[in-house]
Formats: C-alpha cells, structure tokens, sequence
C-alpha cells in the first residue's frame, strides 16, 4: 500500500530534497516582531539577515502546530487512497508532536482503512531530517509502512546531534537551559556543548573555552562516537557563520570521512532558540549513543 510521509520545517531539508522524495512538510510558526511567518520555502528565506537581526535584538517567538494545521495536511493524502508516516520534532522541545497525534486519532474515525504511524524524531534540524529522507528512501526501495516506521522508531536512539552556540541567552530566554548556566557562559567564555539526549531534551554534554575549541570538541565527538561513517549522511546546521561549518566539515572528513555532508543554514523556527552563531553537528553512532 502506498505512503506518503510528512514531516514539519523543523526537519530542515531543503525545497530540493523535500521534492524529490515527494515529502509533505508542515509549517510551524515563528512570529517575528509580531508578523506571523509559515516557513515552507528554503530557497527565499534570507538567513543571513535574520541572524543577523536577531543579533540586533529582535523579537522572534515560536509556536507550535496545532491540531487542525496536521489534519489539513493529512487529510487530502487519506482521500487520496495513502497511508502516513509522520516524523516530527521532537516531544523534548515542542508539543507539536501531540497535535499530530490527536489529529491523526480524529482523522482515523473518518478514514478507518487508512494508517497513519507518527514517530517523534527525538530530534530537531538534521538530526530529524536525516532520519526523514532515510525513510523516503527506504519506502522507495520497496518496504512497507510498518517496516519503515519500525526500522526508524530504532534508529532515532541512533541518531547524535550534538551543537553549540554564540550566546546563550536565546536557550534561557526559551526555557531551555538554566539562567545559572547562562550565567557561567557569559562571563567566562565558556561554551557548553548541547546534545539531544534519549527523551529529546537538551542538556550540557560537556564545556569548552571559547568557539575554537567549541568546533574542536564537535569534531571529536565525531570522532569518538560516528558508526559506519561511509554509509551515512552527516548533518551540519549554523547560524549566521558558514566558515565555521566549512571548517567543521574538513574536520570530520580527516577523522573518518562520510558518504555525504550536508551543511546548510540552520531552519529559523528552533534557530530562534538556539540564535545566531550556533553550530550543530549531526551523525549517527551506535545505539545508546545519546546517553554518552
């Protein structure tokens, strides 16, 4: 039977990709100074000025998407005759999760010969992209929406994702570290290495003085923790600083080079929580990987 996946611009694949795997993407919403934006375009959106702006002390807030936002979306692929898989943000960040699921529960009672599986990625940016495109290729080469599901519900514990940033007052701004920890970065240069761990939170993995050494300790996480570099593609999102992402980039490639690596701008909806200047590294190790 036929399917259709689905994910949100959180996922951070670009125009080309999404078209040709055929991928649907819901929006989720980023209000910047009180002007509501749906980001479903990659190519037209001028990252560097918005980074740039939010360096300046612009005002961009997020929301997630809620229950009638997945069910427009879901429901012409049910008419159509399709099942879904949906692979969203991860339920540590957003509760965006949860809105597809109640949808998805809603649409079964008007489409019960249809499926629908929803995973949470556990991820953000590459980290759940990668896993997105990783599904459409399995379904193209034949598996069924179970086995997809199934074989990507496992392989999320995989998936590392691994990032730092400029200045952590947009994490505490969000909630999403302490201020005391805000705090300590500010005034000592010193820059905490974030990571997704295994609920999809983020939490301090380890610290670094100043952004040099921040890149280098990206790089060696790689190198300490990566499985089957040759057959996987790597991730690396930033933030307003590409050179830093180049830079990253030939680093992994000496330690143990991978079949591919992405590197493009950081998707603006989580980037206004991480700001600019962050730079995240994405990549997959063994299965416990998220706990170390």
């Amino acid at each position: 039977m036929a399917f259709t996946i689905v994910t949100d611009s959180g996922a951070n694949i670009t125009d080309k990709v999404r078209d040709h795997y055929g991928i649907k993407t819901v929006s989720l919403t980023l209000v910047i100074e009180g002007e509501e934006m749906q980001f479903t375009n990659t190519e037209k959106f001028d990252y560097e000025d918005y980074y740039r702006r939010l360096s300046e002390g612009i005002k961009a807030t997020t929301s997630q998407v809620n229950p009638a936002q997945y069910a427009d979306c879901f429901e012409p692929i049910l008419e159509a005759g399709e099942d879904i898989l949906y692979i969203g943000l991860s339920g540590g960040v957003t509760g965006s999760i949860n809105s597809a699921k109640i949808a998805a529960s809603d649409l079964m009672e008007d489409f019960p010969d249809r499926q629908i599986r929803i995973i949470d990625s556990l991820g953000a940016a590459l980290g759940e992209g990668i896993l997105v495109v990783e599904a459409a290729e399995c379904r193209d080469k034949g598996m069924s929406l179970d086995e997809v599901a199934d074989h990507i519900d496992f392989q999320k514990y995989c998936m590392y994702q691994v990032f730092v940033v400029d200045d952590l007052k947009h994490l505490k701004r969000t909630g999403r570290i302490s201020g005391a920890l805000a705090s300590l970065g500010t005034m000592m240069d010193i820059k905490p290495i974030l990571k997704g761990n295994t609920e999809g939170k983020i939490v301090v993995e380890c610290k670094a003085r100043g952004r040099k050494q921040a890149i280098k300790a990206l790089a060696e996480k790689y190198r300490d923790l990566v499985v089957d570099a040759k057959d996987q593609i790597v991730g690396i999102t930033y933030a307003g600083k590409r050179e830093d992402a180049v830079h990253l980039a030939n680093l992994i490639s000496k330690i143990d080079e991978p079949k591919k690596i992405w590197i493009v701008p950081h998707e603006p909806t989580t980037g206004a929580h991480v700001g600019p200047g962050m730079l995240g590294l994405f990549f997959k190790g063994a299965d416990d990987v998220r706990a170390f």
